[in-house]
């Protein structure tokens, strides 16, 4: 079987959690068929059944407004992807970056188009506030790239429910295939010196957030707990990549009146870090705290998991697929007042609470290992490759 990953995010250019599944879901994927994959970058690379040929920027159009230029590159890329594939199987589309591909790729070799459902558009209307209109274009693109699928991968329940009711999508096409992880890489893993080199205190335990600097992932919220911390808490922000320059300075400005006030030790690590000081990070911290007020899935609670640390985390979208409540760590309703308040309480519950911390990062380790790897993912995801193959 012929398999052509289409993606926006592929090493190194990975930013969220699409492009860390598209990573690993090709590497497993390849030991079971042929794998292309065409991402937005100029990556060259050429294993046994592993192809990747990068997309670059070269071009686009300008818009007369600068909002509308991410949009116009992508369909530039789309084109080029569309153009480099002579020949599918299945044609897999991650995000709306590469679903113009995916329905051009489908019309002119035949393939079999599938989409995974990392997000969806009406569910993110802060992106108005960094597209403009043009968050209008992405989302009919979206709608119509998954009206035209032949097959979704719905990474949680919530995921397929939400793909069947906004694009009234048949259920019968929509298979669940949660995310993974590789437990042999994400694992507890212990440098007093990579914590020094970001500026964290290793003799003081810690609370980490990961992720990028957008509404979505809601780092404004845990910034806004912070007051309600114990005094002296130390927080380590490894946040980057802001979607806008508005909330960039938003949060700077909040960041730094905090700094100023004193209570609390806040480290923000603003660059990307390599993984494996990633790990060490995860590792280190005594509590993790992912508050997305939109989380298909949630990878970032997996690796915190597989490293062993307790999580506190919204109750959104498939996070309590991932985060057992009151045994890995918490879940937190983001609806209504007081989101930033509820945070506050279940971390300073943990923080004062070490041996329970251990407790549910132990049981996390064995959640990991028992139910998500990408070897399984790989083959699920394969089968249902096959069944839609063989339906014709």
């Amino acid at each position: 079987m012929n398999v052509v990953f289409l993606t926006n995010e592929y090493p190194p250019n990975v930013y969220g959690g699409a492009g860390v599944h598209v990573e690993y879901l090709a590497r497993e994927l390849a030991r079971l068929c042929s794998v292309q994959v065409y991402p937005f970058g100029d990556q060259h690379i050429d294993d046994t059944q592993l192809r990747v040929r990068g997309m670059p920027s070269e071009g686009a159009p300008q818009a007369s407004d600068p909002r509308f230029n991410k949009l116009f590159d992508t369909l530039q890329r789309n084109l080029h992807m569309a153009a480099a594939v002579q020949e599918a199987d299945i044609v897999h589309c991650h995000t709306w970056y590469s679903h113009w591909a995916g329905c051009l790729v489908r019309q002119l070799t035949g393939a079999r188009l599938v989409l995974t459902t990392h997000s969806l558009e009406p569910h993110r209307p802060w992106k108005f506030e960094q597209l403009g209109r043009a968050y209008h274009a992405s989302s009919w693109i979206e709608r119509t790239a998954y009206r035209s699928a032949d097959g979704i991968v719905a990474v949680s329940p919530q995921m397929k429910a939400d793909v069947v009711d906004l694009y009234e999508v048949d259920p019968a096409r929509v298979t669940v295939i949660p995310n993974g992880i590789d437990p042999d890489e994400y694992r507890p893993t212990f440098d007093a010196e990579v914590l020094r080199r970001y500026g964290v205190d290793p003799n003081r335990p810690f609370v980490l957030f990961v992720g990028r600097i957008t509404r979505q992932k809601g780092i404004i919220h845990l910034v806004h707990a912070i007051k309600d911390l114990i005094p002296g808490t130390q927080v380590v922000l490894a946040a980057g990549a802001p979607d806008t320059a508005e909330i960039e300075e938003e949060m700077t400005q909040e960041v730094a009146r905090l700094q100023q006030e004193g209570r609390h030790r806040i480290v923000w690590i603003r660059a990307m870090m390599p993984r494996q000081d990633l790990i060490v990070l995860y590792s280190h911290a005594l509590v993790f705290v992912c508050p997305s007020v939109y989380e298909p899935f949630g990878i970032i609670n997996l690796e915190a998991m597989a490293c062993e640390t307790a999580v506190v985390a919204s109750d959104v979208g498939g996070i309590p697929m991932v985060v057992k409540e009151a045994s890995t760590g918490y879940l937190v309703s983001p609806e209504g007042d007081g989101f930033p308040e509820r945070l506050a309480e279940r971390i300073n519950e943990l923080m004062t609470n070490p041996g329970r911390c251990t407790e549910m990062g132990q049981r996390g380790r064995q959640r990991v290992e028992a139910q998500f790897s990408w070897r399984a993912v790989a083959g699920q995801t394969l089968a249902m490759y096959q069944k839609m193959a063989e339906s014709g």
